[in-house]
This record gives C-alpha cells, sequence and structure tokens, in this order.
C-alpha cells in the first residue's frame, strides 16, 4: 500500500462501542479507573527468534497441542511452550491453572476469534513478529488484547501511529481507548486537538462520535482552532447527523462554544438563524447571554477605536470569552530600541492577540541578529551591541528558558541573513564591521561545527534570505554602494549559487518569507524611503516576481513569520522612529490586518516561531496575565531609531 493512497478508518461500530458491543462515553472531567496501559510499556527487543521454531511448525513437527477456532472451524497445530511463553491467556488454557491444578490440557478452543488474526498472533509467538496491515489491525488489535500477546498490541499501537490522519484520528482516539492503549489515546487526543479545523472540513468520523467525546473536545483550552467559528460548525454538522436523536444535546454543546471569540458577522448571519437553537429555552437563553456580550464589545470598540475585538473582549473567567491556548509561540529577540540594542524577549499568542514580555532573556543584547528555531531550539546568530560586531551563536531552549553558547561562525555578521534547510542553519552575507560580506556558512546541530560554504555571487548585507523547495534564497540587500534588487539562490546539491529573476523594486532591510509555497519579498529600503510595497515568486511555476498587496505600514529592518496559517510582519523602521506595530496576511482574503502591538518600539529584531511547546501555557495569556496585567507596558518612547538600519551604509 503506497503511503497517502488509501486511509485506514475505523469502522462506525467502534466509534460508539467498546469491548463487546457496550457503549462508551466520554464524561467532562476524568475517565473512569482503567487497567494499566500494555501498548508501550515494554519495550520490544530485536532478539532474532530461532528460525527452526517455525520451521517445525510449518511441518507441523514435535506439536504438542492444538488451538481450534469455532469460526470457521480452523485447527492450528502449536507448540503449547512457544504459544504460552508469549501470551498469559494461553498459559492459563494449556496448564489448567484456573482449574484447580487438574491434569494440564493439549487442546483449547478459542470463541469468536477470527482464523486470520489468531494465526497473526502465532506468526508472532514463532518469529517475534507479524504483518499488520490497514485491512487486519482492526480485528487484530482485540485479539491480541484478548490473549495478552504485548508484542502485537504495540505492533497495532505503533502502526496506528503512524496512520493517524485528520480522517481517521477520531476513530483510532476512540479505539485505543476501548483497548486501554493509553499511550495511543494521548497521542490520539493531541492529534485530535491539532487538527480539528481539517477533521472539521475533511473527515466523516465526526457526525459519528459520541456525544461526550464531542464535548469534551470543545472544553478543551488547547483545541487548536484559529476561529471559534469552527466550533459552531462541528457542533452543527454533528447535530445534523440524526437531528432526532441529537438535539437534547445542543444545550450542553452549545455551552462549550466561546461565542465572545466570534465575529458578530458570523453569529447574527449563521448562530442566530439555525432554527434548531430558537426551538429550546435553554439555547435562547444562551444566545441572549452571547448578544448580551457583543453588545458589550460595541461599547468598547466605541471608546477604543484602534483595538481589536479579540483584545476587548478576552476574560478568562467568562465562559464565552475565555482564550484558547496557542499551538504556535511566536518569539521575538533582541532588536535596537530606544537608541539602543536591547536583550528583551516578547511572545505573541495568536489566540489571545497578546504580547507577553519576558524577564529571562539574553545578557548580551544585540541587534541587527538572526534568529532561527530547530527542533524545538531558537540559535541566536550574529548581530551588533553598539561596539562589537559578533560571530557567536547562543541557543535558547524556551522549555528551560536558559542560554548556551554554541560554536562561533567563521566570520562576525552584522545585517546577517539566515534560514534553515533540511535541519543545517544557514549564515549568509552581512557586515564584518569592515566590508560587505557575500561569504556564507552553514551550521549542524547536532556536530556543534560551522562549515564555509562557496561565496555568493554579490556582497549583500541586509538582505532577506528563506529556505524552499531545496534551496535557499537570497534577496535585495546592501553592497556598500547600491541598494540591490538582485537575487540568488543556493544548491546544497551542487554547493552552486545562481542568479534569477530580479525584484521589481530595489530592497535593503528587506524580509524574505516562504508563505503557501511562495517566497514573499516585503517591505524594506529601496534608497529614498521605507516600503509599504511587497511582491512575490513561486519558483514552482515561474520565475518573475508579482505585485503583491501593500503592507498598512511603511517599514524595513522588520521580522517576518508564518503563524496560524497567516504571514505576521513585526516592529522596524519606517522611516522616522523604530515601531511597535504588528500586521498580518491572509492569503485566502488577499489583505493585511492589523494585530496587538509589541509592548517594545523596536527594529532590527528578529523572529521565529515554535510549535507544540511542551510549556505552551506558560507563554500564553491564560497563565501570564496575572503577571503582566491588563494594560500594554510601552516601554519604548517612539525616539528615533540611531541604529545602522536608518539606511545603508
Amino acid at each position: 500500500m503506497e503511503h497517502g493512497m488509501r486511509t485506514l478508518r475505523i469502522s462506525r461500530h467502534r466509534l460508539n462501542h467498546g469491548i463487546n458491543g457496550k457503549a462508551k462515553t466520554f464524561p467532562r472531567g476524568r475517565y473512569s479507573k482503567r487497567r494499566k496501559c500494555s501498548c508501550f510499556v515494554v519495550t520490544r527487543s530485536n532478539v532474532e527468534f530461532p528460525k527452526i521454531w517455525n520451521e517445525l511448525r510449518e511441518n507441523g513437527q514435535l506439536c504438542d497441542g492444538l488451538v481450534k477456532c469455532t469460526v470457521g472451524n480452523a485447527i492450528f497445530r502449536v507448540h503449547r511452550a512457544i504459544i504460552s511463553a508469549v501470551s498469559p491467556y494461553f498459559r492459563a488454557l494449556f496448564t489448567n491453572s484456573l482449574n484447580g491444578g487438574n491434569p494440564e490440557v493439549h487442546e483449547v478452543s478459542v470463541d469468536n476469534v477470527p482464523p486470520d488474526a489468531l494465526k497473526l498472533i502465532l506468526d508472532y509467538a514463532y518469529t517475534g513478529t507479524c504483518a499488520v496491515t490497514q485491512d487486519n489491525v482492526e480485528k487484530l488489535l482485540p485479539v491480541a488484547d484478548q490473549f495478552e500477546v504485548l508484542g502485537v498490541i504495540q505492533l497495532c499501537c505503533e502502526f496506528l501511529l503512524q496512520e493517524l490522519q485528520p480522517e481517521n484520528c477520531l476513530g483510532i482516539f476512540t479505539f485505543a481507548h476501548c483497548y486501554s492503549c493509553i499511550e495511543l489515546e494521548n497521542t490520539g487526543w493531541e492529534y485530535i486537538l491539532r487538527h480539528f479545523m481539517e477533521i472539521v472540513q475533511k473527515s466523516g468520523e465526526l457526525v459519528s462520535i459520541d456525544g461526550g467525546l464531542l464535548q469534551k473536545i470543545l472544553l478543551d483550552d488547547k483545541l487548536n482552532v484559529s476561529n471559534e467559528e469552527m466550533t459552531f460548525w462541528a457542533v452543527k454538522l454533528w447535530t445534523e447527523g440524526n437531528i432526532d436523536a441529537r438535539c437534547q444535546d445542543l444545550p450542553k454543546l452549545l455551552q462549550c462554544i466561546r461565542f465572545g471569540l466570534m465575529k458578530k458577522s458570523f453569529f447574527d448571519d449563521n448562530v442566530m438563524k439555525w432554527n434548531l437553537l430558537g426551538e429550546q429555552e435553554e439555547c435562547k437563553l444562551m444566545l441572549a447571554e452571547a448578544t448580551a456580550l457583543f453588545d458589550k464589545i460595541e461599547i468598547q470598540k466605541t471608546n477604543s477605536p484602534t483595538a481589536t475585538s479579540t483584545s476587548l473582549v478576552l476574560d478568562l473567567n467568562h465562559h464565552l470569552a475565555r482564550p484558547r491556548m496557542p499551538y504556535e509561540i511566536l518569539f521575538a529577540i533582541g532588536g535596537w530600541s530606544s537608541g539602543s540594542p536591547t536583550s528583551f524577549i516578547e511572545t505573541y499568542d495568536v489566540r489571545s492577540d497578546r504580547w507577553l514580555l519576558s524577564l529571562t532573556a539574553d545578557s548580551t543584547p544585540r541587534a541587527y541578529h538572526s534568529v532561527v528555531a530547530v527542533n524545538g531550539l531558537i540559535y541566536m546568530i550574529g548581530g551588533f551591541n553598539g561596539n562589537r560586531y559578533f560571530n557567536t551563536m547562543r541557543q535558547y531552549n524556551p522549555v528551560t528558558k536558559t542560554w548556551n553558547d554554541r560554536a562561533c561562525m567563521h566570520i562576525s555578521r552584522c545585517y546577517v541573513s539566515s534560514c534553515v534547510l533540511n535541519g543545517l542553519i544557514y549564515a549568509l552575507g552581512g557586515f564584518d564591521g569592515e566590508e560587505r560580506l557575500n561569504t556564507a556558512e552553514r551550521y549542524c546541530p547536532s556536530s556543534n561545527q560551522w562549515e564555509r560554504l562557496r561565496p555568493m555571487q554579490m556582497k549583500r548585507s541586509d538582505a532577506g534570505s528563506a529556505a524552499l523547495n531545496g534551496k535557499v534564497y537570497i534577496v535585495g540587500g546592501f553592497d556598500g554602494d547600491i541598494v540591490m534588487c538582485s537575487t540568488e539562490s543556493y544548491d546544497p546539491k551542487t554547493n552552486q549559487w545562481t542568479s534569477f529573476r530580479e525584484m521589481r523594486s530595489p530592497r535593503s532591510g528587506v524580509t524574505l518569507a516562504v508563505y503557501h509555497n511562495t517566497l514573499y519579498a516585503i517591505g524594506g529600503f529601496d534608497g529614498v524611503s521605507r516600503l509599504t510595497s511587497v511582491e512575490k515568486l513561486c519558483p514552482s511555476e515561474h520565475h518573475y516576481w508579482r505585485d503583491a498587496a501593500d503592507m498598512l505600514t511603511p517599514r524595513s529592518n522588520f521580522s517576518a513569520a508564518v503563524l496560524d496559517d497567516l504571514l505576521f510582519v513585526v516592529g522596524g523602521f519606517n522611516g522616522y522612529t523604530t515601531v511597535p506595530l504588528v500586521e498580518y496576511y491572509d492569503e485566502k482574503t488577499g489583505q493585511w490586518n492589523h494585530a496587538s502591538s509589541m509592548n517594545l518600539n523596536r527594529s532590527a529584531l528578529s523572529v521565529c516561531v515554535i510549535p507544540n511547546l511542551p510549556n505552551a501555557m506558560e507563554y500564553s495569556y491564560l497563565s501570564k496575565m496575572s503577571a503582566v496585567g491588563e494594560g500594554r507596558s510601552d516601554n519604548g518612547e517612539g525616539l528615533p531609531d540611531m541604529g545602522m538600519g536608518e539606511r545603508p551604509m
């Protein structure tokens, strides 16, 4: 089976029923006491089973036992010692240990077990492995569970982990819950929360799940939805799958939807116009409460016209307005603020549209550096502290919140351009304090070593760089004399730099970002003014730049990252002052929109995004509100930026 050609689906019976057809429910709160998980507790060894065991079985030699299947009247000749070694169930049957020490038996019968599943159990007993496939895993795992063959249970769970997709994860989760595969169940749960939007859009399983499970999903703060509208669609889709039986569940499901996080227009056009909600008094009371909340938001907007709806409504104690946890955290590190470099870290919670200022910062302020994320760690490269040009690299662990020194680059690089390709960090060009550079090098995190690469064709500092489709791209910059519109790409397979079509506008202090498999060259300085213009190029389709929608604010020496499937730009210099302003581009609408500003005015900063942090809660508004407070802590006085980003040098 070619991966992606078929999707494993768990039967509808398994979605709503457990072992022996007994209904499974998912009440709010903790599950009832469960037996110990057996799916990953015991690590399977790679001990090679003697080949003679299976040869004796295949030839029917020295067999001293029979296993009869009542299904299909199948009979298997076995060696009792071998099958008893892997299955406590068969050991008890053959030794008759459950029957008062009576003489051992040589024949046993098993009911309701498919012969092909039993054969796979025997394959494992004699060879240490068996063939788990999409077609057999659903019946093999229950049989392995019944016979307590831990190795086969592990094989099934490992297979199901690899098969997790939005189309089947609900079934796999429910299946794992039925058979106490707790590790698989936990992984499946995290997958459901992470991919819930795709599940609503793609999965046919959603309409078949138990209402208690849907309630449990919607109540979870970690549910990863970019807009609360998706939770309403999930409830509507599920209810309309069987209206007569499910209308009674609407009130409890409606309580899970955080209406205050929706757009008012969506609430009016979709929620209020769903006829089923008007048929139950309890639902009408909930809608009235949500309407009152929206009225309150409108009053707040009148008093604070520049605030976003999200920043106005958030209330940890209001069940309709409590923000969910972000799956991805954006880190903004360093930069030029109030006339000097800073060492501060700010993190952005996209779910609450809030910036949180961290005091666990690097001891060395720096600007015009670069940061990238690899395997959950942040690497800060080069930069300038007002006196010194750095060739150093520092590594930040967002879980332990500690900094560590890593290997230094071969050359000091301020205005450095960097990106990550295949787990390796590329540092390109820059300024070493004396001249602009065309040199390039890359870093391997596992070996902690930098490797020199073939130099670029042009000297570039303050350029933009990104990786896409196996190549490294760099655009624009300043060569010491002119602002550049030229572009180059590097192919690591050939160690060659190749020029490609120039941008439409010269850009220094430009940011290059990859968004939906397309390169976006954003803003910058054209030698006269800071730019709002954006151009884009898709290397796989064409080799010329096209105009994209202009930003709302002109800026250079800023940073950008893709977060929540939106392209964010952060900070920068607008030609007069450093700015804390943040905006994002949504390709679906083709528009830029304002987001909440940073706490600090700063340019020459760098940002990166880390997904799935185990301590993401610590970087979320849910945990930081009490420490940071509701108000904006603006430490930037809006003074003119005295850094090198003012103009090319």
